[in-house]
């Protein structure tokens, strides 16, 4: 490409302080150094955590910022010692990495790269510290190695996806976060056999890709447990077919499935970081047999309590991280899914709208509006 090696000037929306509007302003965009990409991003969504971190309620703020992480895009340039991926490649950013080498990335249990694990406190690269974005000389700092609300991302190799380039990046671009994280809960660690019965707790978007999981591994009964009734009728889509609301019984929730499915439900998958969540979400899976999985972060102080009893009665507990999905390795095989129309991605697209109104897409999730919101670039 006629950019490579030069600093490229397009479009970012910049967060300058927390919880205000993004402002689109023009940055430059330096070229990818060592283990490095530079990627032209076509479509990115908005997914939770930029909203938690851009509100910065809980956390160190760091600001000015470039969010975003859900995207797909093409790769414009690479940086020394990159291999694997070339000028032209169809790619997914991914908030996480994997690096190859390090013991997480050798074992075929773990997908917790020690070099690219997700950090949400780095602004910079890893290779120098330094941003690839500025403003008038003024650096704009990264959010988790991706920054994808902006027209030209830099990005470490180890955190890029290639994927089919006949996949449709304004459909997939969400595979690459929410989407896979609750997916993976299911079908790579909760692993319900055909026929068995599931509870998600929290039908938010990793909820519903939870079911969704569900649905493919061919669960005879999905049941979301949820305190918003008005995610009920959404929820059918994903292959969910019963619904229970805590609020509507003076019986703990874990009492009311043990009654709904004869002592249990097989498996269950928590997607809300409550911590009562959780201990419900284990509570109520099946003795013998039964598989709780916890995918929601919890709040620092929290603590799980539950009597040893439930664990010697053979029920297990078990947490993941991205669906114990290897960035690299696995994330094209979900695309594949798609493609072999195994897994349904467009019923999680509810909004779209040009990236220059990207703000309307932080509103929608603030109101609670739809699942996600698809932003296209360029427009």
């Amino acid at each position: 490409m006629s950019t490579t090696g030069q600093i490229i000037r397009c479009k970012a929306a910049v967060a300058w302080e927390a919880g205000k509007p993004l402002v689109m302003e023009e940055v430059e965009v330096a070229p990818p150094q060592k283990h490095e990409v530079r990627i032209k991003i076509l479509f990115t969504s908005l997914c939770h955590t930029d909203v938690y971190f851009w509100e910065a309620k809980g956390q160190t703020p760091l600001f000015p910022r470039i969010f975003g992480h859900e995207a797909g895009g093409i790769v414009e340039s690479i940086g020394e010692g990159v291999t694997d991926l070339a000028p032209g490649d169809h790619v997914l950013p991914i908030f996480t990495g994997e690096c190859g080498d390090c013991r997480h990335c050798h074992s075929e249990e773990s997908n917790m790269c020690d070099l690219l694990r997700i950090n949400t406190e780095r602004g910079g690269m890893i290779h120098d510290g330094e941003s690839r974005f500025s403003i008038d000389g003024k650096p704009i700092y990264h959010f988790v190695g991706t920054s994808t609300f902006s027209e030209y991302t830099v990005v470490h190799s180890g955190q890029v996806a290639k994927i089919n380039p006949e996949a449709p990046l304004d459909k997939v671009c969400i595979v690459s976060c929410g989407l896979s994280t609750g997916l993976g809960a299911t079908l790579n660690v909760a692993k319900p056999k055909k026929g068995q019965s599931v509870a998600i707790f929290g039908l938010g978007a990793v909820g519903l890709a939870a079911a969704e999981g569900a649905r493919m591994a061919g669960a005879g009964r999905i049941i979301g447990v949820d305190l918003n009734p008005k995610r009920f009728e959404e929820a059918k889509k994903f292959g969910v077919t019963e619904f229970v609301n805590p609020k509507d019984h003076d019986k703990p929730v874990q009492q009311v499935i043990a009654e709904m499915t004869d002592g249990g439900v097989d498996r269950s998958v928590e997607c809300t970081g409550s911590v009562q969540a959780m201990i419900q979400a284990f509570e109520c899976v099946h003795d013998g047999w039964g598989v709780a999985v916890l995918v929601g972060v919890p709040s620092k102080d929290d603590a799980f309590k539950t009597h040893p009893m439930n664990f010697l009665n053979e029920r297990t507990l078990k947490g993941t991280f991205f669906g114990n999905y290897k960035p690299k390795t696995d994330i094209p095989g979900v695309v594949e899914q798609y493609m072999n129309k195994e897994l349904e991605v467009e019923k999680f697209i509810t909004h779209t709208v040009p990236f220059s109104e990207i703000n309307k897409a932080f509103d929608y999730m603030l109101k609670g509006e739809g699942i996600r919101c698809i932003i296209t670039m360029g427009a």
